[in-house]
């Protein structure tokens, strides 16, 4: 194992930088942070609706195992980047190595905001499902000021125990796979012999709902791509395998291997869940009065302890999501101000005697308290817009920050230098069927995700806004004018911190 440290931090060194941070994470730890963070528990369960209401069962049973491959093809070129640049900068770090400080400025921001929307959602969905567990057991009102105070104190939880508890989140991290992978098969497990019957074969694969408002006329080209929302958003914040990856052993090849079979297997137990869904949604009408809120499924189909089991294991997947994400969202912040991008960046690139980003550790999360405030006024279609707004937005700002290192490496070709884990001459279709998935996946989650949230229509309100594409404009639009009119001048992308390393030192596969 001390062989492996003094190779880590030598690989490390010569991608720049010391060893500031603590290696003890082991391979199955850097698998865990993405697997946690991709959370069937979470996305599953937050974003059912979306893919119920736009899209319905088809959205789910097809779309899910479709999109699953596009994300997996992403995470397999993620992959090769990561054992070859295995730095907390990750994706920020690989873009500026292959292109220019331009492309590691822009990626960076995108990772950044996309880190902190993914933090913002999935602490406001353990919110929710935490209100409606509490209720059931102990009368706790469901209202929004009650789920956003819920909210405020998970995001405070989880930034203390990434404060004082280090080594215990590499252990929690563990202990989440175990929470998600038994917690997934008993709730499959009560769905398949708790309801007194189940949906047919026909109704799972071939039903098609739209709840959306918008006309059946573009249900095939509209509608049904906005369910797809739900396995976009659940399956990634895989990139904090790259995140974490200067704090893991052996990370050229553990990190790669995590990044990958993160998706995978989440796919595969994402759509064992989601099927166990559908095949108890036996009272469509109460679940379309619920705007295709899942906790309706558990409460028509099988008794009330039992779905309030179902409520509390779901809660707890979250909370460990969570908390994961706070982790990864930390060390993004950390790396790219460690090298001078973020304003601030002496405060936020600091650690403490326990070699931890306390500080960007509490920017991230008051950022992701501040970005989900409109989650406390209520929309008129009573589906949760607010919080799939902050879907949208770390959505697109992630897979936008994927895309971009992706793109640099086809440009690069043969002149790249691969570490040990190399996908060798597929790199070039694989590279651009991710590209081109990003790109449509990108347009599509910028667009209304109601009538009321179309501009200058009769029914248009402000509560109904999509403001992904808001939020996004503004970061381009702030961090593009910071690039043009002074940080061109002096960002150069990341910076070293130890010398230069001898003539040939450089890592070779």
């Amino acid at each position: 194992m001390a062989q492996s440290l003094d190779d880590d931090a030598k690989r490390l060194a010569e991608l720049g930088y010391k060893q500031e941070l603590s290696r003890t994470w082991s391979g199955f730890s850097n698998f865990a942070i993405s697997f946690s963070i991709i959370s069937i528990l979470a996305g599953c369960f937050t974003t059912f609706g979306q893919a119920w209401n736009n899209g319905g069962p088809i959205a789910i049973s097809w779309g899910w195992p479709i999109i699953s491959i596009f994300i997996l093809i992403i995470g397999l070129c993620m992959s090769e980047l990561v054992s070859a640049y295995p730095t907390a900068g990750g994706i920020y770090w690989w873009a500026a190595k292959m292109g220019k400080p331009i492309h590691g400025w822009f990626t960076g921001w995108f990772n950044l905001i996309g880190l902190v929307a993914v933090t913002a959602s999935v602490d406001y969905g353990c919110a929710t499902f935490m209100n409606i567990t509490l209720d059931r057991f102990f009368g706790f009102e469901v209202s929004l000021t009650n789920t956003f105070i819920l909210f405020a104190i998970i995001l405070a939880l989880h930034a203390l125990i990434n404060i004082y508890s280090h080594r215990l989140i590499s252990l929690l991290q563990n202990v989440s796979v175990w929470w998600h992978v038994f917690g997934a098969a008993v709730v499959v497990l009560i769905l398949i012999f708790g309801p007194d019957s189940h949906q047919s074969m026909s109704f799972v694969f071939t039903e098609t709902i739209n709840n959306s408002g918008f006309g059946d006329n573009s249900f095939w080209f509209f509608v049904l791509p906005l369910g797809f929302l739900l396995t976009q958003y659940t399956i990634t914040g895989f990139d904090a395998c790259a995140h974490v990856s200067e704090e893991t052993q052996g990370a050229s090849t553990a990190a790669a291997r995590g990044l990958w079979q993160s998706i995978f297997y989440s796919a595969i137990g994402g759509w064992v869940l989601l099927l166990a869904f559908l095949f108890a949604a036996t009272n469509v009408d109460e679940i379309n009065n619920q705007f295709g809120f899942v906790g309706a499924i558990f409460d028509t189909a099988v008794p009330g302890n039992l779905a309030n089991a179902i409520f509390a294991i779901s809660t707890i997947g979250q909370f460990f999501c969570g908390m994961s994400c706070v982790t990864s969202m930390s060390r993004m912040t950390y790396a790219f101000s460690r090298d001078g991008a973020v304003p601030g960046w002496r405060l936020w690139s600091k650690v403490d005697k326990n070699r931890t980003p306390v500080n960007a550790i509490i920017l991230g999360c008051v950022a992701a308290l501040v970005l989900t405030l409109p989650a406390l006024w209520e929309a008129p279609t009573g589906t949760p817009l607010a919080f799939y707004a902050v879907v949208s937005v770390a959505v697109i700002g992630l897979y936008i920050a994927f895309a971009i290192p992706i793109y640099l490496r086809l440009r690069m070709g043969d002149r790249f230098q691969p570490g040990p884990w190399t996908l060798g001459r597929k790199y070039k279709v694989m590279g651009w069927i991710a590209i081109v998935e990003i790109a449509v996946v990108s347009i599509y989650f910028i667009m209304p995700l109601a009538p009321a949230g179309v501009p200058f229509t009769a029914d248009f309100t402000w509560t109904a806004v999509n403001y992904a594409p808001i939020v996004v404009g503004v970061m381009v639009l702030g961090v593009g004018l910071w690039w043009r009119l002074s940080a061109r001048r002096w960002f150069t992308g990341p910076r070293r911190t130890v010398d230069e390393p001898e003539q040939g030192a450089y890592y070779k596969p």
